[in-house]
Parts: C-alpha cells; sequence; structure tokens
C-alpha cells in the first residue's frame, strides 16, 4: 500500500477541502490595492500619485486612468534601465533578486525582465494551488510518491552585479521547496547543465533510476527529450522505462499542436495540465479535468487588465494605442479575444505580455491562450489568429494522416506583384504541396470570415513548403538556444522571413 501517497493525498484533500471558493474580481481588486499601497513610495509611485490613486471610489478606474500602457521596450527604457545603473526603489521596493531573460519567440536579443522575491513568493503560491488542484483529477495515491521530471532551463543562473539571471523556468526550478528536491528530476546537477544537448543524454542515462509520475515543460521540448530517452534505451514509447508517468503539465504554448505527436510517443493515456508560466509570472492554471481552460492566478501577485481584440488597438510593432480602453475581470464577455495587461509584484505595470485570452468561465476566471498580439496575421485584412491557425494544423493532420508540431508563416508579397500566405509546415507529408494549400485555404475560409474576405480581394493566395520538423529546432538553436523557455515563432515579418528562408534552403 502506497502509506506516504496516502498521507499525501490525504492532506491535499483536506487543505482543498477547507479552501472556500474564491470571488476573484473581489481578490483582484484586493491585489491592485496592495500593489499600489506596496509600491506608492517607488520612483513609479510618486510619479504616478499612487497615492491618490488610492483615495478615489474606484480605484481600478483611477488606475486606468493615470498609467499608460507599457510594452517591456517602453518600460525599460522609460525605468528598468536604472536598475541596471544601481538604482533603487524604481518600481518596486528595493531592487529585484534576479531578471529573467527573455527572447520570446518575436525579440532579437534577451529581454531583462526583474524578479523580486515578492513574485517568487508568488510563483510558490500559485504552484501551491496547483497541487492541490491535482484533488480533482482522480489520481491514485501510489501517483503522490513518484517522481517528477521538470524540464525547462538551466538553473545554473549568472552572477551580475547584485543579481542572478537566468530564464524564468530556471529561476523557479532553483528556488524549489526543500521538501520538494527529494521529487525533483533530473536533480539539481543535471538541471545546471547549460547545453541542451547534453543535458537531455544525460536525462537518458539516468532515465532507469528513476520512476517518473509526472512531466512538466514546454511540449516540443519534451517531446524531443522522451524522444531520446526512447531511442538511448530503444524502446518503444516512454512507458516502457516509465510505466508509472500518469500526468504531463503542459506550458508555455497551446498543448494542442502537440497532441498528436505527444501522444505517439506513450504506451498509455496520460492526463494533461496546462499551465501559464511566462518569465512575468505565474498567469493561471487548470485546476479541475472538466476542461483544458486555466484559471487566472487572481491572488498571487498579478492584477490583470483585459484589451479587447482590436486591430485598430494595435500598432504595427505589436504594441497598444494609449487610446486602447481596458476592462476588468467585473466587464469581460465570453469567448471574446482580449488582450492581456498585467501589473506585478516585480513591478510591471500595465504591461503588454503579449498574449491574447479569451475567457471560458468568467465566475471561475477561466481562460484560453488565443494568440500574440505580434502573431496576429493582418498584413491584407485575413485577421487571422494563432488558434485558427492551430486549428488548421490540426485539420490538415486529420485529412493527410500526419503529425504537425511546428509550422511559421509570413503575408510576403512575391514575384508577380500580389501577397500570398507562405506555411512551412513541419512534418512528413505524403501529398503534393498544392492539394496540402488548397485544404488548408478552404478550412481557413470556413472559419474565419475576414480571412475569406481578404481572399477575395488582397490576399491571392496560399503556398505550402513542408520540410522536417528537426530544422525548426535548428533554427531555434541557431537563433536563440535549445531548452527552457524557446518557442517557435508562428508568425514571421518578410525580412526575418527572408532569413528562415535562406535557412532552410541551405
Amino acid at each position: 500500500m502506497a502509506i506516504l501517497g496516502n498521507i499525501i493525498k490525504g492532506v491535499i484533500n483536506l487543505t482543498d477541502s477547507l479552501s472556500s471558493e474564491v470571488d476573484h474580481v473581489e481578490a483582484q481588486e484586493k491585489m491592485l490595492r496592495t500593489l499600489l499601497e506596496t509600491a506608492k513610495d517607488t520612483q513609479f509611485g510618486k510619479k504616478y500619485n499612487f497615492e491618490t490613486i488610492l483615495l478615489s471610489d474606484d480605484i481600478c478606474e483611477s488606475f486606468a486612468d493615470v498609467v499608460p500602457y507599457f510594452d517591456y521596450n517602453k518600460i525599460n527604457e522609460k525605468w528598468w534601465h536604472k536598475l541596471h545603473e544601481g538604482e533603487v526603489d524604481v518600481t518596486w521596493p528595493g531592487t529585484p533578486s534576479y531578471f529573467a531573460l527573455s527572447s520570446g519567440t518575436t525579440g532579437k536579443s534577451s529581454k531583462r525582465i526583474p524578479v523580486t522575491d515578492a513574485m517568487i513568493d508568488a510563483i510558490k503560491s500559485s504552484g501551491i494551488k496547483q497541487v492541490l488542484s491535482l484533488n480533482h483529477f482522480d489520481l491514485p495515491s501510489d501517483f503522490f510518491e513518484k517522481e517528477i521530471m521538470m524540464l525547462g532551463s538551466s538553473t545554473d543562473l549568472k552572477e551580475k552585479d547584485d543579481h542572478l539571471e537566468g530564464e524564468i523556468s530556471g529561476i523557479s526550478a532553483s528556488n524549489i521547496p526543500f521538501w520538494f528536491k527529494g521529487y525533483y528530476k533530473p536533480g539539481e546537477e543535471i538541471a545546471k547543465i547549460d547545453d541542451w544537448d547534453d543535458r537531455v543524454l544525460h536525462i537518458a542515462q539516468n532515465a532507469k533510476s528513476w520512476d517518473i509520475g509526472a512531466l512538466s515543460g514546454i511540449p516540443a521540448w519534451i517531446e524531443l527529450m522522451l524522444q531520446e530517452v526512447i531511442k538511448y534505451h530503444n524502446l518503444n514509447n516512454i512507458h516502457e522505462i516509465w510505466p508509472n508517468l500518469q500526468v504531463y503539465t503542459s506550458g508555455g504554448v497551446a498543448f494542442s499542436p502537440y497532441e498528436k505527436s505527444f501522444k505517439a510517443l506513450l504506451g498509455k493515456p496520460v492526463t494533461v495540465i496546462d499551465t501559464y508560466l511566462a518569465s512575468e509570472g505565474y498567469i493561471a492554471t487548470q485546476t479541475r479535468p472538466e476542461t483544458d481552460a486555466m484559471q487566472l492566478n487572481t491572488e498571487n501577485g498579478i492584477y490583470f487588465e483585459f484589451v479587447p481584440m482590436n486591430p485598430d488597438y494595435i500598432k504595427a510593432d505589436g504594441s497598444i494605442k494609449k487610446s486602447a480602453p481596458s476592462l476588468t475581470l467585473k466587464d469581460v464577455e465570453l469567448d471574446q479575444d482580449y488582450i492581456l495587461i498585467i501589473s506585478t509584484v516585480s513591478g510591471a505595470w500595465r504591461y503588454l505580455i503579449g498574449d491574447t485570452i479569451a475567457f471560458t468561465n468568467i465566475e471561475k476566471a477561466e481562460i484560453k491562450i488565443t494568440g500574440r498580439t505580434k502573431f496576429f496575421l493582418n498584413t491584407v485584412g485575413s485577421q487571422l489568429s494563432v488558434n485558427k491557425m492551430d486549428d488548421a494544423m490540426k485539420n490538415l493532420e486529420e485529412k493527410f494522416n500526419t503529425k504537425i508540431t511546428e509550422y511559421t508563416i509570413c503575408a510576403k508579397r512575391f514575384e508577380d506583384g500580389e501577397f500570398y500566405h507562405s506555411w512551412y509546415i513541419g512534418a512528413d507529408i505524403n501529398a503534393d504541396y498544392e492539394e496540402i494549400a488548397n485544404s488548408l485555404d478552404e478550412f481557413l475560409k470556413d472559419a474565419n470570415k475576414n480571412y475569406r474576405v481578404a481572399r477575395s480581394k488582397a490576399l491571392k493566395g496560399v503556398k505550402v513548403t513542408v520540410i522536417p520538423v528537426d530544422k525548426f529546432y535548428a533554427w531555434s538553436d541557431l537563433n536563440k538556444k535549445k531548452g527552457g523557455q524557446v518557442k517557435m515563432a508562428r508568425v514571421m515579418k518578410e525580412d526575418k522571413f527572408k532569413e528562415w528562408e535562406e535557412f532552410v534552403n541551405n
């Protein structure tokens, strides 16, 4: 009998049963007040009169009226650069202990996003919330005795001045509680290996000595790791070496494009739980099995606002026009795309994180990620979001009996002077490119009326090139780095797409 597992599961059940249902609107108003109170004496708080905002009858409205939107470039140029010059109390009291390095999917060089001790505590609290929510997933007691493979970036953080730097997954893993270290794999020594391929090799070499019950990480890199373990041990599937694997905690990107290829590596089904950890904070986590939507972490260090997704509100560089209206949690509607805006205990204020979301349940504050503001393809009025692109890839998977995990697209002008959507798809498809392009085109016409209108006007057609998926991973390795928080750009501008095509064709 799994005695320890029964004890742990019992504690989780008891703690979960004693916790009350959260009023997320109330929690968010309380969070904003806490943020403003804590930061009122910072340089930022004095500039935007946080003390006056706190005295207003509606602090949410006053906050939105007084404080402008910031993207990374704007807040870094005006405020965060001071932190690197030794100034204190800039946008949050004191100085941050960490900076999260993030090139994201579109940046050319790493952003350096402050991560305070308060944010580390907030991430831990959200992690505990995720653990407690496992009570809802009907997992057997012995699951709680198994080890957890957390595959992120290196935990060997770099010292710089008075802080440490690394990717957020590495920062988070380096701060795991002492009681969790016995469950954590690949363990501290392997996790510190900076070279992705070397780290995965060490994982494969040690795989037989571990009893993995859960995986956690970005789908593309989890898949590559599983493939290497399977190849190293000459297995048919990963369950032959980790028979007790029951849970996969996905994060960073939508899981749906990877679902088919991920399942092909398994010997039996696992429970997939979506999470949303960004360099700026732990945004949301799935808390119940009836839905794959994620609940916003409304009580843990982040205040959320939502700008209706409208091309008229977005500048060419992906930032938001200052005239764009924002909504609070109490004003949002179901099934509408919103640009996510956050203010945090790391001193990000009305910050454009770059993602778009839609609510599936407002009372429970549950959302799905629908895309990226910079990946919203509207060059010729097609208004094509990433979730529609993902749906189109799933349709191709079914029609051509294949697996598609990676793709990228550009609206570019060809030699005839006309605009086409040029797609590169990572797959093994035994079909003519023109047939694939026609299927893709017809699906998007049916799924998106704006796309259908664009195809009758400025968008001349669709071109498709199928390449090995390894090309995408090699591109990431060349331009950024394998593993961690690195994600492939779903949409590229013409100058970057030109580099991509030269890379693919060499």
